[in-house]
């Protein structure tokens, strides 16, 4: 008999009842580790004392209004962002796969203002998540996300990742008009886009007047150590889609978008009931204050160096298990030699929360605020995770 609940997850065995910071509170008691962050959203980790406050405050006094009016917080978080990014407006919506959608109908409808309709095709690439309505798998295209779920929206391009020649080729086609991607996969298994190759992006995208699409869900509002991950190559995009940290842990999303790309987006082409309402908008506030106060992105980057250093002699201690770290800042990656559950899973048993990933990786987004000690707990635990596989490993040969 199907569950109440669609029965669409495999759901680990837990069940947690309060948040404090890096930690998770099982309903039988037991503290874990929260090395998850709920998919890289608790960005300033569980019940953090400033959005508790700004998402109280609101509470009190207006829940939702809709976009038929003015939302005042809508405007103050707006105004945060273009003073921090190059965005010069964007929309607010519920979640990454929303801003995802209006991307999409954004570009399209940027060419249709400028007298080029035909120019619909969007280039991705191999690997890419962008999110599981229609539209979004159909622009990863992945046999995993798209596998009896057609027919898939036409107008989306997929080439191999790292082919530039493939890319080359196909930016130059009439009917390409942007290339959305992400510039660190996170689904797909913590493979950042070299610097190089999200200049070389842009620059390719100004050559043939294509816009720049960048998926920052996972890799942005800090996670890198800058605000925007594509900050380190120092290019901007055209459009961004935004979403997981912005809120806290509040569903918020956001499309952000230069003046130019957004030109087609006038009144009555595109809404949402929920998207930009009070209590979202609040909290964003909140987020972003704490993130752009001084020293505070330094110092993610000070403990994201101390936990690579522990996780590089994490690897070295454990070489059957894993094969090395990739990623930036708080979005790291652990290659694994044995399936990348097993790890998961022994981490369950050493109370630490991480999240698998493609490529056969165990993903690390801890909140920007873990501690230099959960920094060294969170290691020794995985080091117990991993000496525990090592012992089975051992058990299963003899």
């Amino acid at each position: 008999m199907i569950t109440p609940v669609l029965p669409s997850y495999s759901r680990a065995p837990l069940s947690f009842v309060k948040g404090e910071g890096a930690w998770l509170v099982e309903a039988d008691g037991r503290r874990f580790l929260d090395y998850a962050a709920g998919i890289a959203v608790t960005a300033l980790g569980h019940a953090h004392p400033a959005l508790v406050k700004a998402l109280t405050d609101q509470a009190n006094a207006l829940w939702h209004t809709s976009n038929l009016y003015n939302v005042p917080q809508q405007e103050a978080l707006a105004e945060r962002l273009v003073e921090h990014t190059f965005a010069d407006t964007m929309f607010f919506c519920n979640s990454g796969t929303e801003a995802g959608e209006l991307a999409v109908k954004m570009a399209r409808k940027y060419w249709y203002e400028k007298g080029q309709p035909e120019r619909t095709t969007i280039l991705t690439f191999e690997g890419s998540f962008h999110g599981r309505s229609i539209a979004m798998i159909s622009a990863a295209g992945g046999e995993k996300l798209t596998k009896g779920f057609g027919p898939l929206l036409e107008g989306f391009e997929h080439l191999p990742f790292g082919d530039h020649d493939a890319l080359r080729d196909a930016a130059a086609r009439a009917d390409v008009g942007a290339i959305m991607v992400e510039p660190v996969q996170g689904e797909g298994g913590i493979r950042p886009l070299p610097d190089a190759c999200l200049k070389g992006l842009r620059d390719l995208c100004d050559e043939h007047g294509l816009l720049l699409i960048l998926d920052e869900i996972q890799c942005g509002m800090g996670r890198t150590g800058k605000l925007f991950a594509h900050e380190w190559a120092g290019i901007t995009p055209d459009i961004m889609m935004v979403a997981k940290g912005i809120g806290g842990g509040f569903p918020l999303g956001a499309l952000l978008a230069t003046e130019e790309a957004a030109c087609g987006m006038t009144p009555g082409t595109h809404g949402s009931t929920y998207g930009g309402n009070p209590l979202g908008c609040a909290v964003g506030c909140a987020v972003m204050d704490e993130i752009t106060k001084d020293g505070f992105l330094d110092d993610v980057n000070r403990r994201a160096g101390m936990l690579r250093q522990k996780l590089e002699g994490l690897v070295a201690s454990h070489p059957d298990i894993f094969a090395g770290v990739r990623g930036e800042g708080f979005m790291l990656g652990l290659m694994c030699k044995v399936p990348n559950m097993d790890v998961v899973k022994a981490g369950y048993d050493q109370l630490i929360l991480t999240v698998p990933g493609g490529d056969n990786v165990v993903r690390l987004l801890p909140a920007l605020t873990l501690s230099d000690a959960e920094i060294a707990d969170g290691i020794d635990r995985l080091d117990r995770a991993a000496t525990a596989l090592e012992g089975s490993a051992h058990d299963a040969a003899e």
